[in-house]
């Protein structure tokens, strides 16, 4: 298979027999129908990043020469070791930008946000937090909260920009409580963001999940991947040239992610772990960037030309809108085309 997509944004081209898709990610990929036509052919599906609990996943590539009850000659092809990082790593490091459709990445940043991803207890129960902040959302979705202003809807103080630098992140936490939040990460607009996803150590000794971050209302590019815990020295890493344009990033145990992205999208965008159990487990945060702009949306613009609209159904029609509303989503997948 030849990858030439990856969300929404064309890649340098290249081949893999085997590639993970992640959860909330999309690819794109060409092969050619030029093996024996008298013959059908396996494509496999496999859990990779957790343990699986189901056997693999069979389809069938079917020449319209050949029945397609007809079973292929050869074995199901095997997927690498559901906890083969090294191969998952591998991957993730062939994607790069293809400059004839992608813009680069801004030099420098105006602002670094590094989010330490954490599991925790709060008040007995298994959370997710970041910066030791679990998100639970309030009532009000973000959105109305910015229109319509109603007094203390969300948090107003701003979640952590970082984790203190004495945390171990190759250990489970020492203090393994955490608490709630749903404050925002307030963006000047139109400012260079860089995040920095730092992964640790779960609940568990020797053990740190894999997550795919997903981003809404924007496109990131994704600069470099890591091990351990991440210092101003990994810079040197980063990837200005080529970096790829995604809005979905994964991030493997006991490493780092370093994303940039540009602030030019008025709104409050949900940025979180794309396993839905994690996501309501409180692994997110958002960010809101060109307030100023989203209040000055005319209420016309929610309600039918020439009619006036109520706060109520504004307010209803918004949380239709809200930009957590999400399709379910599971773990990590791999994928197997074999055309031998």
């Amino acid at each position: 298979m030849v990858v030439v997509e990856a969300d929404g944004n064309y890649v340098e081209p290249f081949s893999v027999d085997n590639m993970d898709i992640y959860s909330g990610e999309t690819y794109s990929v060409l092969f050619t129908t030029d093996q024996n036509s008298s013959n059908n052919y396996w494509i496999s599906i496999s859990v990779r990043g957790r343990q699986p609990r189901t056997p693999q996943g069979l389809t069938i590539l079917n020449y319209n020469s050949t029945s397609p009850s007809t079973l292929p000659n050869s074995p199901p092809p095997i997927s690498p070791q559901w906890d083969d990082y090294n191969y998952s790593k591998s991957f993730s490091n062939k994607i790069f930008a293809n400059l004839t459709g992608s813009p680069k990445p801004p030099r420098t940043y105006h602002r670094r946000i590094i989010l330490l991803n954490t599991q925790n207890y709060i008040d007995g129960a298994t959370k997710w937090a970041i910066n030791n902040v679990s998100l639970v959302l309030p009532p009000t979705p973000y959105l109305g909260a910015i229109k319509y202003g109603p007094n203390n809807s969300f948090d107003q103080n701003p979640p952590p920009d970082s984790f203190n630098d004495s945390y171990d992140i190759s250990k489970p936490a020492q203090n393994q409580n955490s608490t709630y939040g749903n404050g925002v990460y307030m963006l000047d607009f139109n400012t260079t963001i860089d995040v920095i996803l730092q992964n640790a150590n779960a609940l568990t000794t020797n053990v740190s999940e894999i997550h795919p971050w997903h981003l809404h209302g924007h496109d990131f590019w994704v600069l470099a991947y890591g091990e351990g815990k991440f210092t101003e020295k990994e810079e040197k890493k980063f990837n200005l040239k080529n970096p790829p344009l995604r809005n979905t990033a994964v991030i493997f145990p006991f490493g780092w992610t370093a994303l940039r992205f540009v602030a030019d999208n008025p709104g409050a965008w949900p940025f979180h772990c794309h396993i839905e159990p994690h996501l309501h487990m409180g692994m997110g945060v958002v960010f809101a960037e060109g307030i100023e702009r989203v209040s000055e949306i005319p209420i016309e613009a929610i309600g039918r030309s020439g009619h006036s609209v109520t706060h109520a159904l504004a307010q209803a029609i918004l949380v239709a809108l809200d930009p957590f509303t999400e399709s379910p989503a599971s773990a990590v997948y791999a994928v197997l085309l074999d055309v031998s």
